[in-house]
């Protein structure tokens, strides 16, 4: 966040409803945090400009989709380099199976990958024709979710007191 922007009680309720409900209209929104149209617009474009709000996105039922099989995957490298790391980031950013990748530290992995397959046979096709064949990456380590517990998308904004 920029330093100079400060976020108010309002701006803090619109981006709590825009990341519950990013299909909200401009009038919807101004209608529940109490503005009128024009005011509210302009708050979102600042919240925009300031890199707060990155995108809207729609979420979808992956499972309705045929898309049964959450894998979360430890990567392991063979060389911590600057070019080792941004060669694996280059390949993986582009895999649509993968909808989440993070440098981790304290296990043995230096990247965790989630990843969202119809079954094992494709999470097999993804992990011999596309991970593996990364250079650099010498080890794999897949666990699979059995069901979710806990998913969703908003960021808690109320640390701010």
């Amino acid at each position: 966040m920029s330093a100079d922007l400060q976020l108010d009680r309002i701006d803090l309720k619109i981006l709590d409803l825009l990341q519950r409900d990013a299909g909200l209209s401009n009038l919807e929104l101004a209608e529940r945090v109490g503005l009128t149209p024009t005011p509210c617009a302009r708050r979102v474009k600042r919240l925009e400009a300031a890199g707060i709000i990155l995108e809207r996105v729609t979420l979808l039922d992956q499972t309705k989709l045929g898309l049964a099989l959450t894998a979360h995957i430890g990567i392991t490298m063979d060389r911590h380099t600057p070019e080792r790391f941004d060669a694996f980031e280059a390949a993986v950013v582009d895999f649509p199976e993968v909808v989440s990748c993070a440098v981790v530290t304290g296990q043995s992995a230096d990247y965790l990958i989630q990843a969202v397959v119809a079954d094992m046979v494709h999470y097999e096709q993804f992990l011999l024709g596309k991970l593996t064949r990364i250079p650099g990456v010498t080890g794999v380590h897949s666990s699979f979710e059995l069901r979710k517990v806990v998913t969703h998308s908003p960021l808690p904004l109320d640390y701010r007191g």
